[in-house]
């Protein structure tokens, strides 16, 4: 006879769930005899009921077995905290080192601006007076170039302009009407010149 599945939900007759938890529990402890008799391997199982009684299962000394279970926990837990704690470590000296770069730049535009040179020495000062012309000759190639640009481009609209203005142009509603010769006339045949 073949065994049909049945849906892994909580029982809710009390009388059955306390047979299947008997029934599963000794097969639960039957497995771990065996796995632990088949391939030599120490097993420990923990269950405790709904009413909170113990059953349990050593393949050999379960206080041992349960120190055991502790010190590998420890170690790995441990690892991981240790990992943490390296991340974090690393991360604080990193921000330190960053926070030195950012003073540094800090006091050094400070320097550029003409402040704190109270410290600096006569070297420092000639190097500040190099960097500060160099910027400067650098932002007034930038300013001529953006003039010579605009300058450009308003000769182009002048020129553009007065091209506009010297092309012949169509003036046909100033016309006068006796400017136009035609054969045509009004009135009788007789009136014409």
């Amino acid at each position: 006879m073949v065994r049909g599945k049945i849906e892994i939900k909580r029982i809710e007759d009390v009388t059955s769930r306390h047979v299947t938890f008997s029934k599963r529990r000794k097969g639960l402890l039957k497995k771990a005899h065996e796995l632990s008799v088949l391939c030599d391997a120490q097993v420990a199982a923990i269950v405790f009921s709904q009413k909170g009684r113990l059953y349990d299962f050593a393949s050999s000394d379960m206080q041992k077995m349960i120190e055991r279970c502790e010190i590998h926990r420890g170690e790995y837990f441990g690892a991981e905290r240790l990992q943490k704690q390296q991340y974090v470590q690393d991360l604080k000296n990193e921000m330190a080192i960053t926070m030195d770069k950012i003073k540094l730049l800090q006091l050094h535009c400070r320097k550029l601006m003409g402040q704190d040179l109270d410290s600096c020495s006569v070297e420092e000062l000639k190097e500040i007076t190099t960097k500060i012309e160099k910027s400067l000759t650098i932002v007034r190639s930038r300013k001529a170039k953006l003039n010579e640009d605009r300058i450009e481009k308003l000769k182009a609209e002048s020129r553009s302009l007065e091209s506009e203005k010297s092309a012949p142009s169509c003036s046909c509603g100033n016309m006068n009407l006796s400017d136009v010769e035609t054969d045509l006339s009004i009135g009788l045949p007789q009136s014409r010149v």
